[in-house]
């Protein structure tokens, strides 16, 4: 396993080499960088004249190296994160691109992580509902919901979710993890309580794609597995049909959807990116969007690799998680 773990490590870093490539160029494309939303900033807010300011936005390129071409703006880039660790100095929030990462990520993760425990214990449940009871009302409601989790879009349904929230039902402070009252408190059951009083939308409406997904993948699995001639067997046997379903064709109808884990986890968290730029939660989705506003490139450069390499690491975790539900599955060598 150990060997097996070493090897896709290895085989990912030519991946994430060659992702860096692509998003650092991509991102420098259009045209425009920090100094000229430093420069509209001095005009508009500092008074500034437009000769002052555009000489003091060319001053900042070049102590920023700004005015380098974009190879070497990459190669230090990706030289200081290989030999130092170092992701670069953002220009707007003002500190190291690690401090940035890191107060953002731990938050976006939790919640990706939260909503995929939702859509798997779900969608799996309901998949097995309407697998057991195809064609009838049950799979239909259930297919039903599928395809609005399918289909929708999850930003939506968020503008929808938080228009309810705030216009109708008159919710306050959409846009925290928690009221101001818990702001400055320690972690206590009250303020975990008021965390998911506020987090909740979040979680259910990033969790409902991936519902949709995982009980359509189980619903087919198992309506293969049902047919199977070991199933047959079983159920020649005289064993209940509870114990054929959940014995024997429920634990073979998990492969594929536990390989299909891999994708599904950096979907789930692209989709509570979505959720969490409409309610404005400090999370990496705004600080995404709001750094490839204002030409903050090394931030959304580096949040938008270390997403890339979620998708590498859910796939690790699927294929050890596939091993440990199937003894027969063996990896590497072993």
């Amino acid at each position: 396993m150990i060997r097996f773990i070493s090897m896709r490590l290895l085989q990912a870093i030519p991946v994430l080499f060659a992702m860096s490539v692509i998003t650092f160029a991509i991102i420098q494309a259009p045209p425009g960088d920090y100094g000229d939303y430093l420069r509209t900033q001095m005009i508009t807010q500092g008074n500034a004249s437009p000769a002052a300011a555009t000489a003091a936005a060319e001053q900042y390129r070049e102590q920023n190296g700004l005015n380098d071409p974009m190879v070497v703006q990459y190669i230090r880039w990706i030289t200081g994160i290989v030999t130092r660790g170092d992701f670069g100095h953002s220009f707007y929030y003002n500190k190291p691109v690690s401090e940035v990462v890191g107060e953002r990520l731990p938050r976006t993760i939790a919640l990706a992580l939260a909503s995929h425990f939702v859509a798997s214990l779900l969608g799996i449940l309901f998949g097995i509902l309407a697998a057991t009871r195809q064609y009838g009302w049950t799979d239909t409601v259930l297919s039903f919901i599928s395809f609005i989790g399918m289909t929708v879009p999850r930003f939506l349904l968020a503008l929808i979710v938080l228009y309810i929230l705030a216009f109708k039902l008159d919710v306050q402070e959409l846009g925290s993890f928690y009221s101001s009252y818990w702001g400055g408190q320690p972690m206590s059951w009250g303020k975990f309580v008021n965390l998911m009083e506020h987090i909740w939308p979040v979680i259910a409406i990033a969790a409902i794609g991936g519902l949709a997904y995982n009980m359509r993948v189980m619903r087919a699995n198992l309506l293969d597995t049902l047919g199977a001639q070991y199933v047959e067997t079983a159920r020649a046997k005289g064993l209940p049909e509870h114990r054929v379903i959940m014995g024997h064709a429920v634990p073979n109808a998990l492969h594929p959807l536990v390989a299909y884990q891999g994708v599904v986890m950096p979907y789930m968290l692209t989709g509570e990116i979505e959720v969490a730029i409409v309610f404005s939660l400090a999370t990496v989705g705004p600080a995404i969007v709001g750094s490839m506003g204002i030409g903050d490139t090394y931030v959304t450069a580096t949040l938008l690799l270390v997403l890339g390499a979620t998708l590498i690491i859910g796939n690790i975790i699927a294929d050890l998680l596939l091993m440990l539900l199937d003894p027969r599955i063996r990896v590497g060598n072993q």
